[in-house]
């Protein structure tokens, strides 16, 4: 059935008329952090290939995940992280050495709405991943640092959490250098997993 007002006359009616508000998310643009070493950024679509060379080395991936990364999984969680900051207002940061311009993992936090017990829905959990090439070298901890600064102004000192494989022993010393505590022992996705906190804390704006 033909539209009685015209097709033309639709379509100067919808594009002239005043579109309705739209909810405002937060909208927010990666904020790039600097340390001695590191340039913390929002991902380009450069670092795809350098992201998915990364997810090939057993070393990397050895407690993330039983086997490498594809490169549709890789770009999958750079968008998440994007979409992240989009609508929550944080999310996970490109790490990039300053020395070489090299793309070398990332670092940030996510409310990845988990199913998993205990429940840490609605608590912004800490992460981070490093090529296996730059493992040893402290930039695990100067990333983290650099995050966990911002996190403590964003988040107004409220508790954090990570969680991890339970064997993975360098990540363990990163986080309880940074004062996160073991506080439960669960399975997820049929893996055994360590989760640890971080308690809320006062904090100087």
């Amino acid at each position: 059935m033909a539209c009685p007002c015209g097709g033309a006359y639709l379509y100067r009616l919808v594009f002239n008329s005043a579109l309705p508000a739209m909810p405002a998310p937060p909208y927010q643009q990666t904020p790039v952090l600097e340390t001695e070493r590191l340039c913390l950024r929002g991902y380009q679509l450069a670092d795809l290939d350098a992201y998915l060379a990364i997810w090939q080395a057993p070393a990397f991936y050895r407690y993330l995940s039983p086997r490498p990364m594809v490169e549709e999984e890789v770009w999958t969680m750079m968008l998440r992280s994007v979409g992240h900051w989009a609508l929550q207002g944080f999310g996970f940061w490109a790490v990039e050495e300053k020395a070489s311009g090299r793309f070398i993992g990332a670092v940030g936090f996510a409310d990845g709405k988990r199913h998993i017990e205990p429940s840490i829905k609605g608590v912004p959990e800490i992460g981070w991943v490093l090529a296996a090439a730059a493992h040893g070298q402290g930039y695990a901890s100067e990333a983290v640092a650099a995050a966990l600064a911002w996190g403590d102004q964003h988040f107004g000192g409220a508790r954090t959490v990570c969680i991890m494989d339970p064997d993975n022993l360098a990540s363990r010393r990163v986080a309880e250098k940074f004062g996160y505590r073991e506080f439960a022992r669960t399975t997820y996705k049929g893996e055994p997993t360590l989760m640890m906190e971080r308690p809320a804390r006062s904090v100087t704006f």
